[in-house]
């Protein structure tokens, strides 16, 4: 038997649950994570001299550094709080469907908020 239903590929006409989501801008997170390691480590290793932390201490204090300290939190603490909503659903807890579009909903409050007071030390 031939099904000849015609299939919608465009990824941008299709509506994804919450769900979904949050469990792509898991990876997508992950993803920029991974980009990130090369100048997380460079700033490790210019930490670790102290001309070089006087260095990063000075460039700190700057407003466009902060910013930029900012932006690179905000991948890390919502694969954090993304990472830690996937490991609850590994062991079986919230894996059933309205449990899953709660625990979405709540990945993304808690990840707003602690950007929110990433933003507010930084400052």
């Amino acid at each position: 038997m031939r099904n000849s239903r015609p299939k919608n590929l465009d990824l941008f006409t299709i509506s994804f649950p919450l769900p979904a989501i949050v469990s792509l801008m898991h990876r997508i997170s992950g993803a920029c994570l991974f980009i990130l390691i090369p100048f997380m480590l460079w700033g490790l290793s210019l930490s670790l001299t102290v001309s070089g932390f006087d260095m990063l201490q000075q460039w700190a204090g700057c407003t466009p550094i902060k910013i930029v300290f900012w932006l690179l939190f905000i991948p890390f603490l919502y694969h954090l709080v993304a990472g830690i909503r996937h490991l609850l659903s590994d062991i079986h807890i919230g894996d059933t469907l309205k449990a899953g579009r709660l625990t979405a909903m709540l990945v993304i409050v808690v990840s707003i908020l602690l950007v929110i007071g990433a933003g507010i030390w930084l400052w």
